[in-house]
């Protein structure tokens, strides 16, 4: 009878602490960019020239971007897991974001000369499509680009 007291009551403090649906919904409609994101389009302007990716048609790279309330993170990979060529990148670490202007405090990258840079970025959301554009800015490697990103919302 105790085992099933206890397991009762471990169930009941289990389900308690579960957010629920509606929680969940009110956190994601008061900061829009809570979520994962698929990267569907990338352009980088670079000393006048562009280069752009279009991640539909390249089917060789996936790259996500993840957002909760307080910290980012990315992550791009091959996905024939290096038989093609071995791409591994990830980053991540806190961000602000004040009306439009999202700031990334980049703290953990796999290319470290990225890290402790601060990255601003112009966003904004239409539907299900996240498009960021700012400029990256890393002095002690000499790199001063546009980056722009069209992501979609990972249902």
């Amino acid at each position: 009878m105790r085992t099933v007291l206890l397991f009762a009551a471990a169930a009941v403090s289990l389900v308690a602490c579960k957010p629920d649906a509606a929680s969940q919904e009110a956190a994601a409609n008061s900061n829009p960019l809570m979520g994962t994101w698929q990267l569907v389009k990338g352009t980088v302007i670079d000393k006048g020239d562009t280069s752009v990716t279009d991640y539909t048609k390249n089917k060789n790279i996936s790259f996500v971007k993840i957002i909760n309330d307080t910290h980012f993170a990315f992550l791009q990979h091959d996905v024939h897991k290096g038989k093609d060529s071995a791409v591994y990148v990830s980053g991540g670490g806190r961000y602000q974001l004040n009306d439009s202007t999202y700031t990334e405090h980049l703290e953990y990258c796999s290319a470290r000369n990225w890290e402790g840079n601060d990255f601003a970025f112009t966003v904004s959301i239409k539907s299900d499509t996240l498009v960021q554009q700012g400029v990256e800015k890393v002095e002690a490697s000499g790199i001063n680009r546009t980056n722009i990103e069209k992501y979609v919302r990972v249902k």
